[in-house]
């Protein structure tokens, strides 16, 4: 009775307490740099989604170990679903990375609101219990042979921690560098295009470790990797601490809007108005067709090396019809080079792009991405017609350096135009281009493909006009990117309904504040210490990322 007359609180809700938004609100001395490696933890764990595909081959022998088990041709998806008596397709298990893309985008839009009122301690909580419990779930499918158990486990539990996380740090990093909010967001979205870079030659070793007579090891790399992951992303959403209101950066002050930049305003968008904004529906396009148009290019990068080519890539004569199996295989561990060196300059875009928009603006820099983008994408067919294997390289990897870019810089595109107060949100609806993106890329590419091929084209020729369609696809991008303008000030939320909203937010004024558990948002100043240790703890695993791709690299040259 005495504890409840005192206000005291009881242990359950202090634990709870422990992941509120209020709780993690930084006080003085706190140091912004220990924000981005929190971010980059959860990010390097989740963008092993880029990297499942390493599962596949073991998976599809799953059963036969040696050789996969073939399914009658009565066995189709949905018996395969089921199935205990032969091995998954391969095509099959590629629904896993249309599911983790179609989820990442749906649950970033249905919970975005979600995020910004509970803050990204606790959202970065459930992502690492989807995104860990998942993988577990799924190793208990591999292990029972159930595939309905992987789509549900890492298909849609974890595609839901994938989205969580993915945009669990944006607004958080946004507010905590005003003055540089491309190249905040470009750390964070660098560490999700590192994921597979660090995970999937994990895996590889993993499973090879694991793997017996028997066994080809996906369980127990599964479980390695599921706890692994939770450690890393738990340890990175309470890494995460969030400014107090009107918090500033020492010695900076926002632009006036009279300033060249004139595309940032210092006003908010409510989440739930979006919808009807042109504006939105602006960038909403912009990133569906460059994502569109370099989603495409991913997926026929390796084959189209390689039938382009052909034997000349190993200084031979013959095209890549007329090469026997060993050809073949030198060929395919050059592309696998190739590829290689595509995820370092995706990665080091997302950087790199995000970073010099803070001093050309958003809008100038994705006028650059669709002007640059349509350029080279409209050289490639020129450049494999004249056997210039240097510029079809840089083209694709100036391509893919500035997918990544368009990823990276769009958080601080939409913090420009629509405010910072529920940036997140609205980035997790925006997503939702992604998801289309996801889809609309690999059916144009495989379809124009199958087409080329049905006429009787030579494979060396068959890319040609999926490369200017993906060129028309740049133009609409570019269209819509000239279009953007400053918001009508009706769609801004007045001063009233800002407040409301900073108090569903819990935001509080004062940093200083003592909670209900008697602490303070932040009692001591950061120790510069743990700044070094927590960019450590990121860096040795991207590091390593970077060291094993750069071998496969040294394949292609």
């Amino acid at each position: 009775m005495t504890s409840i007359a005192l206000g005291a609180h009881s242990p359950s809700e202090e634990k709870l307490n422990i992941l509120s938004k209020e709780h993690i609100i930084a006080g003085p001395g706190f140091n912004r740099w220990l924000v981005p490696p929190a971010a980059l933890a959860i990010h390097l764990c989740i963008g092993m989604a880029y990297g499942f595909s390493v599962f596949w081959l073991p998976l599809s022998k799953a059963l036969g170990i040696k050789e996969a088990i073939k399914c009658g041709p009565d066995v189709g998806f949905f018996g395969q679903l089921f199935t205990t008596t032969c091995d998954w397709q391969i095509s099959t298990l590629g629904w896993m990375y249309t599911l983790f893309f179609v989820l990442l985008g749906s649950s970033a839009s249905l919970w975005g609101g979600w995020l910004e009122r509970v803050g990204p301690r606790k959202v970065g909580v459930v992502a690492a219990l989807c995104w860990a419990g998942g993988l577990v779930i799924s190793a208990l499918g591999v292990h029972l042979h159930q595939f309905w158990m992987m789509i549900l486990g890492s298909g849609v539990i974890g595609g839901i921690g994938l989205g969580l996380g993915y945009i669990s740090p944006v607004s958080t990093l946004i507010k905590w560098f005003p003055d540089r909010r491309g190249m905040a967001t470009g750390m964070a979205i660098m560490g999700f295009g590192g994921g597979a870079m660090v995970g999937s030659p994990l895996a590889a070793d993993l499973m090879k470790y694991f793997a017996t007579p028997t066994n080809v090891g996906v369980v127990q790399t599964f479980l390695v990797m599921a706890a692994v992951y939770f450690v890393f992303m738990m340890a990175g959403a309470f890494g995460y601490r969030i400014p107090e209101t009107g918090w500033k950066p020492a010695g900076w002050t926002p632009k006036p809007s009279h300033a060249k930049n004139a595309m940032i305003t210092q006003h908010h968008v409510h989440v739930k108005k979006v919808w009807g904004i042109p504006q939105f529906w602006l960038i909403w396009m912009v990133l569906c067709m460059n994502v569109s148009a370099g989603i495409g290019v991913i997926g026929m990068a390796s084959p189209m090396l390689q039938e382009v080519f052909g034997g000349s890539l190993i200084g031979v004569t013959q095209k890549f019809g007329e090469l026997d199996k060993t050809q073949l295989a030198a060929i395919a561990g050059i592309a696998a080079g190739f590829t290689a060196l595509l995820s370092l300059f995706n990665i080091g875009g997302r950087f790199f792009w995000a970073s010099i928009s803070d001093h050309l603006g958003r809008k100038l820099t994705y006028v650059i991405f669709f002007v640059l983008g349509g350029v080279l994408y409209f050289s490639i067919p020129g450049s494999a017609a004249s056997g210039s294997k240097l510029m079809f390289v840089c083209a694709f990897c100036v391509i893919l350096s500035m997918y990544g870019g368009c990823f990276s810089t769009v958080p601080a595109y939409l913090a420009d135009i629509f405010g910072t107060q529920m940036v997140g949100a609205i980035h997790g609806r925006l997503l939702t281009a992604w998801a289309t993106a996801g889809i609309v890329g690999p059916v144009v590419v495989n379809y124009m493909r199958d087409y080329q091929l049905g006429l009787g084209l030579p494979r060396e020729q068959v890319y040609n006009q999926t490369m200017y369609i993906l060129v028309g696809f740049l133009v609409v991008g570019l269209i819509c990117n000239l279009l953007v303008r400053p918001l009508n000030p009706k769609w801004f939320m007045t001063p009233q309904e800002l407040e409301v909203e900073k108090r569903l937010a819990h935001e509080k004024v004062k940093s200083s504040e003592v909670h209900g558990d008697g602490t303070h948002a932040h009692d001591k100043p950061s120790n510069p210490l743990f700044v070094v240790l927590a960019w450590t703890a990121v860096g040795i695993p991207l590091v390593w990322g970077v060291y094993r791709t750069s071998i496969t690299v040294a394949k292609f040259f």
